[in-house]
């Protein structure tokens, strides 16, 4: 008796979970995609190419963005992918119409080929933007 019970309790679960809102009569509401579709962030580069740089002295590399959407934007975080690389980014919010820059100094500890990345998480976007630079370490 137990094992039917338990055999039903799983063939209803299943029929309810496999029903769309729509089909319950619910409608599904995002307002998380309005305001991404309001947003956007244009960059001038994601990927830059420094050419031969000199080892032990550091280089600043600026990734220019600008808001072209119609809601203000937050860099809310800026990560490089090494201890080798610094960045900075405004605090503040970028307002529509407005650029700026985000910044990564990297100072190079060893020769040869490098690609560094800096990860920039973005309060109107679910997936972070990765930027990355690349060169030659001489």
């Amino acid at each position: 008796m137990k094992t039917s019970l338990n055999i039903s309790a799983m063939i209803l679960s299943t029929l309810l979970l496999s029903y769309t809102p729509h089909q319950l009569g619910k409608k599904e509401v995002s307002s998380e995609v309005s305001v991404a579709a309001k947003s956007s962030i244009k960059w001038k580069s994601t990927d830059i190419a420094l050419g031969d740089i000199v080892q032990n002295r550091p280089i600043t590399i600026e990734f220019e963005l600008t808001n072209e959407g119609e809601t203000p934007v937050i860099i809310s975080n800026v990560q490089a992918s090494c201890g080798c690389t610094s960045t900075n980014y405004p605090k503040t919010p970028l307002l529509p119409g407005e650029s700026s820059k985000i910044t990564a100094v990297y100072n190079a500890a060893a020769k040869g080929v490098f690609k560094k990345q800096v990860t920039v998480f973005l309060s109107n976007m679910e997936v972070p933007v990765t930027l990355s630079f690349t060169g030659t370490v001489i």
